[in-house]
């Protein structure tokens, strides 16, 4: 079979404004990068806000979730299906369209390569998005860094507010792994290169400036979002904001186009609107609001995805995305491969490929877990995709299939990567199914009400199935101070290995019986959510002993080969 970048290639992709008219999307809100991208302007000649419909009864379409169960070394295969089921929509004569997030350069030099899909079930350009794109990461790095520039100037130039340098609460960030970069001292040099302390960078995709973005519905939200973020604390214990040092208007600027969503293509046409990229285990893992939302204003079916297992994914989503932007959910798709629970249930990566019935029976309960979450948890309609390869075998297929009926939800096969929107005509027609019934009001894990230290334990305990919460003393105090300051109604965002239910990536299947550990909390006020860091969990990754950037390059005629 050809390579994604060979098929990508030879794709006909249509001039951008004929995928924007498609969808009914005005000429005049398209700005252009290129021929096959461009940003669609919320405002265009000062208009009401086109891309993010008010609640003023004004049409929606059905927003369509994709999650999936842990990742594995296996293979998943999430934004392929969902860029194949928006496919296979659109054959089926529905106005449909894509929200994804787009790819930090983290994992595209890293272990993981690529984030566009895979086969027949591609957004392209895919080299541009995968790389710089249209500027996105970049303007947030800046905005990021710019604030922690006028941290540092304000403490040089006589620290008027009194920022204690020992309590540093905003980092710097760069848009790679670099674990050499996680703790470090800056200001090194004498008096004239700034006061020396320690500091550190965390992923782009990490900084709260990412989450802000993501978030915000509109430049008035982003502005105050900006404004109340916490850049530092003062010798007595008071938060120092973004808004004291003057800093959110500059940022504001840095992030004006940004803002505006992005505009691309399928290999099969269907409009993609890809905009924003939080990690879901340390941040709350969506596209934007906004970009969301004008998808809802134009398509009749959008197809969005939220990041790694629904535990974490699904869960942010709901509870703080759906939460903030008052969306509502047609349907889950909850995708699941047969090599991923084999490995769930103890098989040898090397083994994959053979049948093997009873490491998948004791794999199961992982999917079973995550169907009863979306069901009984969430209480949303839910329907699994079967990411079908090569070397299932029909009796491995069938037990999922059976299992899934089991707990009360359908599973479809589909194989989208080899056939593109042809590869799910049956997913297509149940999801349709579903969106046709009356919408479920969205019901979320907690209330806002309840404590900060409630409303983890509701998470760890309902989605995770933990017994309980550990929480260490450090975790303790930042949780009291963070409710004394007037923060405990902010929903929150558990940061926790992607790979098991619990704190624990050992602990595969569906684990029981354990405590989940909280070590630290982090306040995010402008995201508008509290950060709980279980484990071991690192908000810069590094790279690995063979990164995927060993095999980037440009060839003779100025193309780019390696990503995938």
């Amino acid at each position: 079979m050809k390579t994604d970048m060979e098929i990508a290639r030879e794709a006909k992709l249509k001039d951008i404004e004929e995928i924007a008219a498609s969808i009914g999307i005005e000429k005049d809100a398209v700005y252009r990068y290129g021929q096959y991208k461009a940003k669609i302007v919320q405002n265009p000649g000062g208009a009401r806000d086109k891309g993010n419909p008010a609640e003023n009864g004004e049409k929606r379409g059905k927003l369509i979730l994709v999650t999936a169960v842990n990742p594995t070394a296996g293979g998943e295969g999430k934004t392929t299906v969902s860029i194949g089921l928006a496919d296979a929509l659109r054959r089926g004569g529905v106005k449909a369209a894509l929200a994804l997030r787009e790819p930090s350069l983290g994992p595209v030099f890293g272990m993981k390569g690529g984030a566009t899909g895979g086969g027949y079930a591609q957004v392209v350009p895919m080299e541009d998005i995968n790389l710089h794109f249209n500027g996105d990461f970049h303007a947030v790095t800046a905005a990021n860094n710019l604030l922690c520039a006028m941290i540092d100037n304000h403490i040089h130039w006589g620290n008027v507010l009194d920022i204690d340098v020992a309590r540093p609460a905003f980092r710097r960030c760069v848009d790679v792994n670099d674990r050499a970069l996680r703790n470090c001292v800056i200001g090194l040099g004498g008096t004239a290169d700034g006061k020396p302390r320690e500091e550190g960078f965390d992923i782009t995709a990490a900084s709260e400036i990412m989450a802000v973005l993501c978030l915000s519905r509109d430049a008035e939200d982003l502005r105050a979002r900006l404004k109340r973020i916490v850049a530092a604390y003062d010798r007595s214990g008071k938060a120092v904001t973004a808004g004291d040092l003057k800093a959110d208007g500059a940022m504001a600027a840095l992030l004006k186009d940004a803002m505006n969503p992005n505009l691309v293509q399928t290999l099969e046409g269907t409009p993609a609107f890809i905009h924003g990229g939080p990690f879901a285990n340390i941040a709350h893992g969506c596209n934007s609001v906004i970009a969301t939302r004008a998808a809802l204003r134009y398509a009749d079916c959008v197809v969005t995805e939220a990041g790694f297992g629904a535990d974490l994914g699904a869960e942010k989503f709901i509870d703080i995305k759906c939460r903030t932007a008052g969306l509502e959910i047609a349907c889950v798709v909850l995708v699941a491969t047969v090599r991923a629970l084999k490995l769930n249930g103890g098989a040898r990566k090397e083994d994959l490929k053979k049948e093997d019935l009873a490491a998948l029976a004791k794999g199961l309960p992982n999917l079973v877990k995550h169907i009863e979450n979306i069901t009984k948890v969430y209480k949303q309609p839910c329907v699994v995709a079967l990411n079908r390869f090569d070397t299932d075998t029909a009796a491995e297929l069938q037990i999922v299939e059976d299992a899934a009926g089991a707990a009360g939800v359908k599973a479809f096969p589909v194989e989208f990567f080899a056939k593109g929107g042809a590869g799910g005509p049956d997913l297509a027609r149940e999801v349709l199914d579903l969106c046709k019934k009356p919408p479920r009001k969205t019901t979320f894990v907690y209330g806002l009400e309840r404590s900060l230290e409630d409303k983890i334990a509701s998470v760890a305990k309902k989605v995770y199935g933990a017994d309980g919460v550990n929480f260490s003393e450090r975790a303790k105090k930042q949780l009291a101070r963070m409710t004394a300051d007037g923060f405990g109604a902010l929903p929150v965002c558990i940061a926790k290995t992607q790979y098991s239910l619990s704190d624990d990536p050992a602990r595969l299947g569906a684990p029981n019986g354990f405590t989940l550990q909280i070590r630290e909390v982090a306040l995010r006020a402008g995201a508008g959510f509290v950060v709980a860091m279980a484990g071991e969990m690192l908000l810069m990754p590094g790279l690995p002993k063979t990164p995927n950037a060993e095999n980037i390059g440009v060839d003779a005629s100025g193309d780019i080969y390696g990503i995938f």
